[in-house]
């Protein structure tokens, strides 16, 4: 690392508390410690023990897995050992292996995995246990369970709840451990009210100018404010995302790449520049927009979304009243494709805004 007495001083941390850093390495170096990530599973403090794990898969030492996986894998038998009922652990341990856990190995391998994805799956599990426990007190089983059981919890619980409880159902059903005859209600689509133009233009007003604002969350509140960018979206933007073509400078979503005018241009350059968490072992060489703490991981965008939240900046509001405003501007398939978005979530937001293909000129647009 270009300043190497930080790693001293984390070496140094906590000497007198177990588990610290150091402990770790020569426990390592004796052969008292595996250097499996199982055997990082079961150490405590977690939290300093996931962040050796990850320094040492940025480094090659440890073959790499992702680190939500690793953070459920970890939780998992903690909740298990919190169930009473034996039937329930092992009803509850074959949904996790069986449904969670798969899922997840597949996020990963096909995309990646966010902490809302991370977080959904522990709430998965936590709401199985409270079903079966819910159950019990019915003195029912799973495999006696009724319809009128299924519409009772529905009818007790938030949409929250039912949402996190419909994979387990599924799961039991499709694998005959309740009667295949039960059904589900329908799920409740809701979706919460979108910035107006005039507060989207005094956002973006706002964060180019005031710079007492730190520039992590200008650069990223201004992405969605301007480009409709999910922020789990935008903290996966590296450095190379920011094409220059001559003086212009396109920011890379979609196919083409979306221009970047000024003073946004000047903005994100000035970050690059300056961008936090570069002078530790954890990100020295990082691509990404916005490195995180964690090895050769980017920032949380739960994180970012509550620093922009206290700021006034509420995320999902922000990307919906951008994303309807490019749908005024330009056709649907020209914003889906240079923003990243599906043709068909362009075309049901266009439906939804009252806008229809009529509305535009006919003729050639090339």
């Amino acid at each position: 690392m270009e300043q190497p007495r930080s790693g001293l001083a984390w070496l140094a941390m906590r000497r007198d508390q177990p588990g610290n850093a150091a402990q770790r390495l020569r426990e390592l170096a004796l052969g008292q410690l595996p250097l499996t990530h199982d055997a990082f599973h079961q150490l405590q403090p977690w939290r300093a023990a996931a962040h050796l794990e990850e320094l040492l898969m940025a480094s090659g030492v440890l073959p790499l897995i992702d680190k939500y996986i690793c953070s459920f894998q970890r939780w998992l038998p903690g909740h298990l050992a919190s169930i009473s009922d034996a039937e329930h652990v092992k009803t509850v341990r074959l949904f996790a292996t069986w449904r969670v856990l798969p899922a997840l190995r597949d996020r990963a391998e096909h995309s990646h995995i966010t902490p809302g994805v991370r977080r959904n799956a522990a709430e998965q599990i936590k709401y199985a246990t409270t079903f079966l426990h819910w159950l019990a007190t019915r003195d029912r089983t799973l495999a006696s369970c009724r319809q009128s059981d299924i519409d009772a919890w529905f009818t007790e619980n938030t949409e929250h709840g039912r949402t996190r409880l419909r994979p387990f159902l599924n799961w039991a059903i499709q694998s005959r451990r309740c009667p295949r005859s039960l059904s589900l209600p329908p799920m409740k689509a809701s979706r919460r009210a979108a910035l107006t133009e005039d507060e989207r233009l005094a956002a973006l007003r706002r964060l180019l100018t005031d710079a007492e604002i730190p520039q992590i969350l200008r650069v990223a509140g201004v992405i969605v404010l301007l480009y409709a960018q999910p922020l789990t979206r935008v903290v996966r933007l590296t450095i190379d995302d920011l094409v220059h073509d001559g003086e212009a400078l396109f920011l890379r979503l979609g196919e083409p790449p979306s221009p970047v005018p000024e003073p946004v241009a000047s903005l994100l350059l000035a970050h690059i520049e300056d961008r936090d968490n570069m002078n530790t072992a954890t990100n020295k060489a990082s691509r990404w927009l916005f490195p995180g703490r964690r090895a050769s991981q980017p920032c949380r965008p739960d994180h970012l979304s509550a620093l922009l939240n206290e700021i006034g900046i509420p995320v999902a509001a922000a990307r919906g009243a951008a994303i309807r405003q490019q749908l005024l501007e330009m056709p649907a398939p020209v914003v889906a494709d240079a923003l990243g978005y599906h043709d068909k979530t362009t075309a049901r937001l266009l439906n939804e805004g009252g806008a229809a293909w009529s509305r535009y000129a006919s003729g050639d647009h090339g």
